[in-house]
C-alpha cells in the first residue's frame, strides 16, 4: 500500500485572475510599508500573505470556508467581495423595509461604514473606513429598484472609486416575522488596483462585512425596536 501524499501539500484553489491581483496587491502593500517611517505589521503580513497566494495559488482561508473553484471560474470574481445572507427577524415586514430604506441607518449596525448621507430621494453619499485607520473611500450610489415592503437595491454611480451593489428582499414568515435576503458586493473598478483597494478587498474585510450583516438581526430586534417605524434614534 502506497504512502499517503504529504498532508501539507498545497492545493491550487484560486484562479489565475485572483493570483495576478494578489501579486499586484501584495506588492503595493509591501511598497507602502517600505515608505513608512515605522513598521506596520498588519500591512507587512498582509502583503507577504498576498504574495504567497499569488505564487502558490493556495488560499488557506478560502479552503477553510469551503469556497469552490470550477476551473478558473470562481464564485466571486477577482477583486470582488460578495456577501449573501438570509436572516429571519422578529419584526414586521413594513418596519424592516422602512429601516433599510432609510440608508442613513446602515452604519448603526454596519460598522465598516462611517456614514451614509441621503442627498436626495434616490442618491446617497457613502464613506467607508480603510483597515488600520489609513484613510477612507467615498462614493455616491443611486437606488435602482424600490418596491415598498418587497425589494430594495442600490448601485454606486459611474466613475465611483469603488463599485458597491446592494440588493435586499423582504418576505413574511409564518411566525409573523420577516425573512430578509441580503446581497452586498464590493469590487474595484475595471483596471484600477490602488493601495486603498489592496487593503480593502481582503478576506479579513469580507469577514467584517459578514459580521456586520449578521449584526442586523440583533440590532433590529433589540436596539431599533424602541424606535418609530425602524428609524434611527
Amino acid at each position: 500500500m502506497q504512502a499517503t501524499p504529504a498532508a501539507d501539500k498545497r492545493i491550487v484553489n484560486i484562479g489565475d485572475n485572483e493570483r495576478i491581483l494578489s501579486a499586484l496587491a501584495g506588492s503595493i502593500l509591501l511598497y507602502a510599508t517600505a515608505k513608512k517611517n515605522t513598521v506596520n505589521t498588519l500591512l507587512l503580513l498582509g502583503g507577504g500573505y498576498l504574495l504567497y497566494r499569488a505564487v502558490s495559488g493556495h488560499c488557506a482561508v478560502r479552503r477553510a470556508l469551503g469556497v469552490k473553484v470550477q476551473g478558473h471560474r470562481e464564485e466571486a470574481q477577482a477583486g470582488e467581495i460578495k456577501i449573501r445572507a438570509q436572516l429571519v427577524v422578529s419584526r414586521p415586514r413594513a418596519e424592516v423595509y422602512a429601516f433599510w430604506r432609510q440608508l442613513e441607518n446602515l452604519p448603526l449596525f454596519m460598522r465598516h461604514l462611517e456614514h451614509v448621507d441621503e442627498l436626495s430621494a434616490r442618491t446617497s453619499a457613502w464613506k467607508l473606513r480603510l483597515p488600520g485607520g489609513t484613510g477612507d473611500i467615498r462614493w455616491e450610489a443611486r437606488i435602482v429598484k424600490d418596491e415598498e415592503g418587497k425589494e430594495f437595491s442600490w448601485h454606486s454611480v459611474a466613475g465611483a472609486p469603488i463599485e458597491n451593489t446592494g440588493k435586499i428582499n423582504f418576505s413574511d414568515t409564518p411566525a409573523q416575522g420577516t425573512r430578509v435576503d441580503i446581497m452586498i458586493a464590493y469590487r474595484h473598478p475595471e483596471g484600477i488596483v490602488s493601495e486603498g483597494m489592496a487593503q480593502l478587498l481582503t478576506q479579513a474585510f469580507r469577514a467584517k462585512v459578514e459580521e456586520d450583516v449578521q449584526r442586523f438581526k440583533e440590532y433590529i430586534e433589540n436596539e431599533a425596536a424602541t424606535g418609530v417605524n425602524g428609524h434611527a434614534h
